[in-house]
């Protein structure tokens, strides 16, 4: 089944289901992967000089277990202008998701938005960890972020990003009453499917990538809970 859910002269846009990893892992070079699948359909879009990171035009990546959008550029003009975006933080990224909590607008600004900077975890190389106050433990240095909650009725949630620190909407979420249904490392509830070995092991979308192109809309996958 193609990933692709439309064209356009400069763009990809790559609708990417849970599970799948962007790139292939690192164990297993000849991994399923978007980047594999892409090029089966596409070969062309493996004979540019990508530089390394970007293969197949892939301008940016989604967590393995996150579904939704994935953007990738026809040509090396069109990936420089997208990395550009990126970096001038000119891009509004769009998340939904699932949670069991409830949002706690202590942590929160007027308008919805958690400002607290992130880093590594001091002792887990898996975790992130928010800067709660000025003495704070953490690896590495601060990375500012900047998040916007919105409740979306029942377990439903919107995230919007300009920023993309690892992990950055699952550890604001957590910080702030709301950990991602199924993300037991930020404190989620666990789900029945992650016991199992299927299923996502955190219900978190990528809907909407705004400010390059004609970004379509994805709601969230039908397989979702109702």
């Amino acid at each position: 089944m193609s990933l692709i859910l439309r064209r356009e002269t400069d763009w990809l846009w790559l609708l990417k289901p849970a599970g799948l990893p962007v790139f292939p892992l690192h164990r297993d070079p000849g991994s399923d992967c978007v980047l594999k699948r892409l090029l089966a359909e596409l070969p062309e879009q493996g004979e540019c000089a990508w530089p390394e990171g970007f293969e197949g035009g892939l301008a940016h990546r989604l967590d393995i277990p996150t579904s939704g959008l994935v953007l990738a550029a026809r040509s090396g003009e069109a990936l420089l202008s997208a990395r550009a975006a990126f970096s001038a933080k000119a891009l509004t990224k769009t998340y939904r998701f699932l949670s069991g909590g409830e949002l706690d607008h202590d942590q929160l600004s007027a308008d919805g938005r958690c400002t607290l900077p992130i880093a590594h975890h001091p002792k887990s190389r898996r975790k992130m960890v928010v800067q709660r106050h000025a003495r704070t433990r953490c690896r590495g240095k601060w990375y500012p972020a900047d998040t916007r909650f919105r409740h979306l009725g029942g377990r439903r949630y919107e995230a919007v990003i300009v920023t993309g620190v690892m992990h950055q909407i699952r550890v604001h979420a957590a910080h702030c009453g709301v950990p991602l249904l199924g993300d037991t490392l930020y404190g989620g509830q666990a789900l029945p499917a992650e016991s199992a070995g299927s299923g996502p092991a955190f219900y978190l979308h990528h809907a909407h990538l705004a400010g390059l192109g004609s970004c379509p809309f994805t709601p969230p996958p039908v397989d979702w809970p109702a």
